[in-house]
Parts: C-alpha cells; sequence; structure tokens
C-alpha cells in the first residue's frame, strides 16, 4: 500500500464536491490503482426505477481519477468509455475498481469494474488519461 497514493487521494478528495455530493468514499488506494464505494439513493434513479447510467459513469470515473493520479502527477481524462451490464437498484452498495493497463510518461490507459454487494458485475469502464503537468497536491 502506497503512503503517497493515499496521501494523493486525500488532497484530491478535500476539493471533489462531485464524490462527495454523491456519498462516495475511497476504500483503497496504491499507486496506479483506487477502489471507491457508493450507495445507490432513489435520487440517483432513472425513469425505469434503476441507477441513472449518469450515476454509474461518475462512479467509474472518480475511480480513474484517483487512480490515474496516485503518482502525484496531475492527469485528467481524455477519452471513456462504459458498457452497462447489468442495472443497480436503490440501496446498493456499488464498488468501482481501477486498475492501470499501462501509464507512460503523458498518457495512460486505466480498467474499472463497477460491481454491486453480490460481486455481479454492473458496468466496465475504461478510460484514457492525460497528464497536464503540475502536481495532485501542489507541492513541488
Amino acid at each position: 500500500m502506497s503512503h503517497n497514493a493515499w496521501h494523493n487521494a486525500r488532497a484530491m478528495y478535500e476539493n471533489d464536491a462531485c464524490a462527495q455530493a454523491l456519498g462516495i468514499d475511497i476504500v483503497e488506494m496504491d499507486e496506479g490503482y483506487a477502489v471507491v464505494t457508493m450507495t445507490i439513493t432513489p435520487q440517483m434513479l432513472n425513469g425505469h426505477k434503476t441507477c441513472h447510467g449518469g450515476q454509474l459513469f461518475s462512479l467509474a470515473d472518480t475511480a480513474f481519477a484517483y487512480a490515474c493520479n496516485s503518482q502525484g502527477l496531475a492527469a485528467v481524462a481524455s477519452a471513456c468509455t462504459i458498457d452497462f451490464l447489468r442495472p443497480g437498484f436503490a440501496g446498493d452498495k456499488l464498488t468501482a475498481s481501477a486498475r492501470v493497463k499501462h501509464q507512460g510518461k503523458l498518457t495512460g490507459v486505466y480498467d474499472i469494474e463497477i460491481t454491486n454487494q453480490q460481486q455481479k458485475t454492473v458496468a466496465l469502464f475504461r478510460g484514457k488519461s492525460h497528464r497536464i503537468g503540475g502536481s495532485v497536491t501542489g507541492e513541488a
């Protein structure tokens, strides 16, 4: 477990109003790796009474953000795709696990899997990152 990855995650989370508003919690961190959780609330449901795809995307994107910034070098998404495999329902606790597949000097590729409390896959997400210069914490 990387102390620096947790340090970078805490620094980002302080300013991450979206993750905080969605009730997303960081549960594991390491370099190139992040696990976050979120419980689906009634406000996250669409007209079919299932979790809105945008909420699932936001959960996966958050795990992606923490994984691709875990080394302390500021990075943003340059492209993302998501495949929705099964619905989520109010009260479900979702876990998004992000893992680096490739990290170059400037660009990276990360795979994120969202599972429910029964360990069934809800969605698969792939994110491509681009390092923008500077650090996550603002430290030199």
